[in-house]
This record gives structure tokens, sequence and C-alpha cells, in this order.
């Protein structure tokens, strides 16, 4: 007597999935597929029965609702594009708890909080530069803004584009936000007289830190080079790496030091309250991309 088998598939799960759920789940393993490999230009090394088989779906529902390969590709585009904007918060608020918790004195004076605005800028920085310019999703975020408009389908390249402008913005949003609660807490603002907002300053530091990351591709040693520096007033000679450099540069030409605002005993207890709360998901953790 052959021995029984465990169920797998559609047997296992005891009902039958619905058009839209088989939709979602080959989507979603097609991002997840995505999200470890990378992007290619030509998408060939995805197989769509490699995807059925990892998502768990009815073959026949997939080829219903995608009678060709090429159908489901363009949902996919269009779904990776919603999604195209790497985060890597959890990295960046265990950084920053780390810097405070070194330097949590520094608060005591303005030339210490100068050179805490300086460690935060150099360290968090090269963190970002390093965790992006190793990471799939990074490229294929660069690959969808470097390809979409090759798409020969107008319609599908009008929403390719919608979506990844809809990405950009809410991820520019979170990282003026986060640049201006960031900025207030450390006693810092926007220079007057500039005419320039904390979208713009998140816009500029996303802007560099993704050619630094491109030409690193290229150049690898673009992240190994230091600079023996203090590229900010009252901060000390430190190695700058030219990532955390460049981001310093853009941001120093935005802020300053608030004048206005009273460092009391109140306030810095407040400021070291806030940090020692931190944690992932905040929103001060996005302010260095």
């Amino acid at each position: 007597m052959a021995a029984s088998q465990a169920p797998t598939g559609l047997a296992r799960r005891g009902r039958r999935l619905s058009d839209r759920e088989t939709e979602q789940r080959m989507l979603q393993a097609a991002v997840h597929l995505v999200g470890s490999s990378g992007l290619t230009v030509s998408l060939d090394h995805i197989s769509l029965e490699d995807l059925i088989r990892a998502a768990e779906v009815s073959r026949s529902t997939v080829y219903r609702r995608w009678p060709h390969k090429d159908l489901f590709f363009s949902d996919l585009v269009k779904e990776l594009a919603r999604t195209a904007t790497p985060s890597i918060l959890a990295d960046e608020v265990a950084l920053i708890r780390e810097i405070f918790d070194e330097r949590a004195d520094w608060l005591e004076s303005a030339g210490q909080r100068q050179c805490l605005v300086a460690e935060l800028f150099r360290r968090l920085a090269l963190l970002d530069f390093q965790i992006l310019s190793g990471s799939a999703q990074w490229r294929t975020y660069i690959a969808l803004n470097a390809t979409f408009m090759s798409l020969a389908d107008d319609q599908l390249r009008s929403q390719v584009q919608a979506a990844l402008a809809e990405s950009e913005g809410a991820h520019l949003t979170r990282v003026a936000s986060a640049w201006e609660q960031l900025t207030r807490l450390l006693g810092y603002r926007l220079r007057p007289g500039l005419g320039a907002t904390f979208g713009d300053l998140a816009a500029l530091l996303n802007a560099t830190m993704r050619g630094l990351v491109i030409m690193a591709h290229s150049m690898p040693e673009l992240g190994q080079q230091r600079a023996s520096t203090g590229p900010l007033a009252g901060a000390p000679t430190a190695d700058w790496s030219l990532p955390a450099l460049g981001l310093a540069s853009v941001a120093t030409a935005f802020i300053e030091p608030d004048p206005e605002v009273r460092w009391d005993r109140d306030r810095i207890a407040n400021v070291r309250q806030v940090f020692a709360a931190l944690a992932p998901g905040d929103e001060h953790s996005s302010a260095n991309r």
C-alpha cells in the first residue's frame, strides 16, 4: 500500500482562493523574489511557473487573470514602482540610540551640541550609504527609474511614472518631517532668508545619496575614502567618509543653530527623554536619506 503524502498547495488550504487573493499572492511572491535578487531590465529571469508554486495558488486562476506572461509583468512593474523607495529605519534608530548613549553629556554646552550634530551626520550618512550600496531593493529602485521611460506601452509607462512619483513623494515627505523634528529637537532652524523648505532639503539629500550609491557600483573605492576634517563649526577633527561629507555640506547649507532656543535644564532633560525613547519606526530616524 502506497504511503500517504501530506497535502500541499490548494489541498492544504482547504478552500479555493478568490481571483483577487490569487492576484495579491502572485504579486507578493514576485516582489519578494525581485527584492532578493534585484530587478533586471528584461525580467526574463523570473519564471511565472516558479511564482505560481511560491505563491501556492491555482495555475488555472493565474492564467485566467494573466493570459500572457507580459500582462503579469506589466502589473509587477507597477507594483514594484508603488513600493520602490527602500527603508532602513530600524538600523538608523539603533545607531542614533548608540550615539546618544555614548554622547548624552554633549547636550550640556553649545559647542558640545554641535559636536553631537556632527557625529550624527558623520555616522548616519555612512551607515545609510553602506546599507543602500548593498541593497537589492535599492538596485530595483534604480533600475525602475532608469528604464521605465523605455517601456513601449504608453499607458503602462504613464502608470509606472505616476506610481514612482507617488512613492517618491511619500518618501520625501517622511524624510522632510524627520529632518524638521530632529532639527528642532537639537536646537537648529532653517537659515532665515534662504527661502527653502525641509522638503527642498530632503530632496537634495536624497539626490546626493543616490548619486553616490550609483557611482559606488562602478567605483567601490568611493565608500572607502576618508578625509580628516571637521566640516561643522566647533566640531573636532575626525575621519569623515565622502558620503558623510557630501550630506553634511548639503545640510549645513540649509540649517544653523537657532539663537532663540534656550538650553535650560528642562529642555536638556526633555531632549534626553526623547532620544532615550526612540524605537524602530520613529520618524526621527529617517533624516539622512
